[in-house]
């Protein structure tokens, strides 16, 4: 597959099937991950695949009420939004049933004689936008969440990462129930500026 069909495709899977996915074609993704740039090639992440039942279970028990609490403050406003949300909400009640959940993480490190914090994202969210076009070209479907944000600390505590380990995204990773279809962008036109900043 062509790579710019995989990212014009790469549309989020919040309905998974529970079937099983091949450790070496999670190795795969997670290779393409790494292939990503990083800031002075530091090359500062790590990926922590959850595929244990028990502990996606305790993940999805700890997730669920925090997640739906949360949605029931936001505002629907629209059509897009509404399926949206059930399709995150779906998601957070079903982790257990995905076949593995990947969080994109790891430490304050760049530079080395004054690590900063905003150097880390720089890292993890290239290697994750990698991963889930590698799993798009593989017929495997993902969706980006902050799904961790909601747990944070029962995340550290459950899976043993140490405080000084930051969360980028958590990626829940499996076949996906649907077809994918086409990303629905912006034009262009409306965001590139030639030379200088044009309205």
């Amino acid at each position: 597959m062509d790579v710019i069909e995989a990212m014009e495709t790469c549309s989020a899977a919040r309905y998974l099937k529970p079937d099983p996915v091949p450790q070496e074609l999670i190795e795969r993704v997670i290779y393409a991950a790494t292939r990503a740039s990083s800031p002075g090639n530091s090359q500062e992440w790590d990926f922590i695949v959850v595929r244990n039942p028990e502990a996606k279970r305790k993940i999805r028990d700890l997730l669920a009420p925090r997640f739906k609490a949360m949605r029931a403050e936001i505002p629907t406003t629209g059509q897009v939004t509404n399926r949206m949300l059930a399709g995150a909400m779906h998601l957070a009640e079903t982790l257990n049933e995905v076949p593995a959940i990947i969080l994109v993480c790891g430490p304050v490190a760049y530079p080395p004689n004054a690590p900063m914090e905003q150097f880390v994202w720089s890292a993890l969210y290239p290697a994750a936008q990698n991963l889930i076009v590698a799993a798009r070209s593989l017929g495997l479907g993902t969706t980006f969440t902050t799904f961790n944000m909601l747990i944070e600390n029962d995340l550290r505590e459950l899976l043993g990462v140490p405080k000084e380990i930051k969360f980028g995204v958590m990626i829940p990773i499996g076949w996906p129930q649907n077809d994918f279809v086409k990303v629905k962008r912006k034009p262009i036109a409306k965001v590139i500026h030639w030379d200088k900043w044009s309205d």
